[in-house]
């Protein structure tokens, strides 16, 4: 089949979500020139609208040639062990990946041996972003990391000022989890994170419960119109100075990018509380559909995504770090510096809001006992429920 046309089905739509997969179709673009690209993006943050269409089609039997998909246990569910995608081991070997890309995110796509997606990017999903004219016009200054009580006590100088202190865009619910994941590594730290996620330490044990707490103090200081927004256009009142900070993964810097904000000038960043020394991790990247109607050009779109140049062309706009350990990091901006470096020296934990650490089935659970508990705030069930959802994966 001549490789003319290629479907590429996505949840990148915000401004600099739009922006990255343009630098992918771009860089393909260099290389096959004549291929007709559909691009198949349905919005709505996290995949939670685009997720359920994807699934539909692929039970369907009528799959895009290629998708963004996180890597993880959910992928490797959804995807792999249904049979909806190829075995694409055979590139890895004949482009000499496994040499050149980061050994953490391979363990991140390989099952049995086999890979089944390139990934193109890794995101560090526990950071706190910051209007830095904003925060200096009202005294309070942030150094190179933050504590909880830091926070709390930049937050209620704002609240003094009259200024709103953390922006929160959760009308899809996943944007709450997001925090709250962040918010629990930082009171657990990595080793007890870890024995969380093995089972040895209970989502209602007295230290998730103090996480719990914590983050429902952190909500007393949200924006009133949270619910109706998305988590771009949280990130965008920090962006206009709305508000002071808001905490979501480093795609937040493709909204700051594309807004032409400066970085280190017009915005700051830092660690989550507590997580200095984790990276939570999350990485985008694609498959081939086992019943591609295009195979030979989503082969050829997988080939462009391993390419360094266009790797780091896609870290500029969607603030990933390549995953690639041999691109050029020389030219790359501020925040950017700051995530390959930590993206070296930091200990992995998985994102369970992506889908790298559960199956999807937890995530809709934790997603609806969350939604409950914004509203009650009852923690001793929230907890419960958070057991509750850990208790029904299916053990392998």
């Amino acid at each position: 089949m001549a490789a003319d046309k290629l479907e590429i089905f996505s949840w990148w739509t915000s401004g600099g979500e739009s922006a990255a997969l343009q630098a992918l179709i771009d860089g393909f673009k260099e290389h096959y020139p004549s291929t007709e690209i559909t691009n198949a993006a349905v919005a709505g943050g996290g995949g939670t609208n685009a997720l359920p269409v994807l699934q539909a089609r692929l039970a369907g039997g009528t799959p895009p040639d290629t998708w963004q998909g996180n890597s993880g246990t959910a992928f490797f569910n959804s995807y792999a062990d249904p049979g909806y995608i190829d075995d694409v081991t055979d590139l890895y070997k004949s482009e000499g990946w496994e040499k050149t890309m980061s050994p953490g995110v391979l363990d991140l796509v390989r099952k049995n041996g086999k890979y089944y997606a390139v990934m193109v990017g890794a995101h560090r999903c526990n950071e706190v972003w910051f209007n830095k004219p904003l925060l200096a016009k009202n005294g309070v200054e942030i150094g190179d990391s933050l504590s909880f009580d830091q926070f709390f006590a930049a937050a209620e100088k704002l609240k003094a000022a009259g200024v709103n202190a953390l922006a929160v865009g959760d009308n899809g619910i996943w944007a709450n989890m997001r925090m709250l994941e962040n918010t629990f590594n930082g009171v657990l730290g990595y080793d007890q994170t870890v024995q969380l996620w093995d089972g040895k330490l209970a989502f209602n044990s007295p230290q998730m419960k103090e996480a719990y707490k914590t983050h429902l103090r952190m909500l007393d200081y949200q924006n009133p119109d949270h619910s109706a927004l998305s988590w771009d256009q949280a990130v965008k009142k920090v962006i206009e100075g709305s508000s002071a900070f808001t905490m979501m993964g480093d795609w937040s810097y493709g909204e700051f990018a594309k807004a032409g904000a400066k970085d280190g000038v017009d915005f700051g960043w830092v660690s989550h509380p507590g997580t200095e020394d984790i990276f939570i991790i999350v990485t985008d990247g694609f498959p081939i559909a086992k019943d591609a109607p295009n195979p030979e050009s989503a082969r050829n779109w997988l080939k462009v995504m391993g390419d360094p140049k266009v790797q780091l062309a896609f870290s500029l706009k969607k603030g990933s770090v390549a995953t690639r350990l041999d691109v050029d990091k020389s030219t790359l901006p501020a925040y950017l510096q700051w995530s390959f470096e930590k993206f070296a020296k930091n200990k992995f934990t998985g994102s369970s809001v992506n889908g790298e650490q559960v199956p999807s089935s937890f995530n809709q659970s934790s997603f609806d006992a969350l939604t409950t508990f914004v509203v009650d705030k009852n923690i001793d069930a929230f907890a419960d429920n958070m057991q509750a959802a850990f208790d029904a994966i299916p053990k392998t």
